[in-house]
């Protein structure tokens, strides 16, 4: 087992964290042990920092977007991290993988450190390796992570269970834009913010904060926090500033309500639940007398001899 540096890490060093993050990655079980007794050692330095979950249509321009924002918060004397979770598949996803050259200018800054996220597709693995990635950046001294989804549907779930704020793009176009994202997502967010607001699309935009404001009024927010709905342009770094400001405000009233700190203990349990679940079913599925069983079960219960309910029981009784 390879010596890991782990002074360097605390110390912001780039090369140790992205080695601590490839150990994460790493489906070798020698790194996960490692990785894991590092993650435990991380903990006491992580938490320090704000996450922002960023999601939107194809086409909204999210890589300028967080570009813009990036270079911004730098600008405010921050470190940025920026990560992706992406459960599409290499071939057709578009992953950020592509983005690291499209955010040519924040990826050649010392303050700024991009992950792409590990092209597999399974979305529990790319979420575990993105928290624990998150720990590992907080620990090197990051101050705002940055954690865009790049799939659809379940990934935004996940994101924005693992994140303090969650952000959803939109483009400028009135009510019809409401019809491509689930109503789901919409009761997720902690902000609606409407890029490419610039040119002719200015007062589109502002007739589209308007409607996307009534449809936000319309779902029940339960928490201390009223969902905004803001206007900017990332390519002219127009109102990147008062996105800011918004995130600022909401982390102010967070602490103040004590809602940060509860938000993220109930993170962390509920990833415990999540993992244990996961763990239950790779063990189940490994099991020589269940694989034995489960032909034959799935035989009976497709030819209706006995009810899925009891094939279920019988494989649990091997458990």
């Amino acid at each position: 087992m390879t010596k890991f540096n782990l002074q360097a890490l605390l110390d912001g060093n780039r090369r140790a964290l992205a080695k601590a993050i490839t150990l994460v990655e790493s489906k070798l079980e020698s790194h996960r042990e490692q990785a894991q007794q590092i993650l435990e050692q991380v903990l006491p330095h992580s938490g320090n920092s704000i996450r922002i979950g960023i999601t939107g249509v194809p086409g909204v321009g999210k890589s300028t977007f967080i570009e813009a924002f990036g270079l911004y918060l730098i600008s405010q004397g921050k470190r940025v991290a920026v990560l992706a979770v992406d459960p599409s598949s290499p071939i057709a996803g578009g992953s950020i993988l592509g983005d690291k050259t499209r955010m040519e200018e924040l990826s050649r800054r010392d303050e700024a450190f991009i992950r792409p996220s590990p092209a597999e597709g399974n979305l529990g693995g790319v979420a575990q390796k993105t928290r624990e990635t998150m720990l590992l950046c907080e620990a090197a001294g990051y101050d705002v992570i940055l954690v865009e989804t790049v799939g659809v549907g379940q990934s935004e779930y996940q994101v924005a269970g693992m994140v303090d704020f969650f952000m959803v793009l939109m483009l400028p176009g009135g009510g019809d834009e409401l019809q491509g994202i689930k109503k789901g997502i919409l009761e997720l967010a902690d902000a609606l913010v409407i890029n490419k607001a610039d040119g002719e699309s200015e007062n589109l935009a502002k007739l589209s904060k308007t409607h996307y404001t009534s449809a936000m009024n319309l779902l029940r927010h339960t928490s201390f926090w009223t969902p905004r709905v803001m206007t900017c342009s990332a390519i002219k770094s127009v109102n990147i500033d008062a996105v800011w400001g918004m995130v600022v405000d909401y982390y102010c009233q967070a602490r103040e309500q004590g809602a940060f700190d509860s938000k993220r203990a109930h993170q962390n349990r509920d990833w415990m639940h999540q993992l244990i679940n996961e763990m239950l079913l790779s063990r189940l599925a490994q099991n020589p007398k269940v694989q034995k069983m489960r032909p034959l079960l799935e035989q009976q219960v497709e030819n209706h001899e006995i009810t899925a309910y009891v094939a279920a029981r019988r494989v649990m009784d091997q458990f």
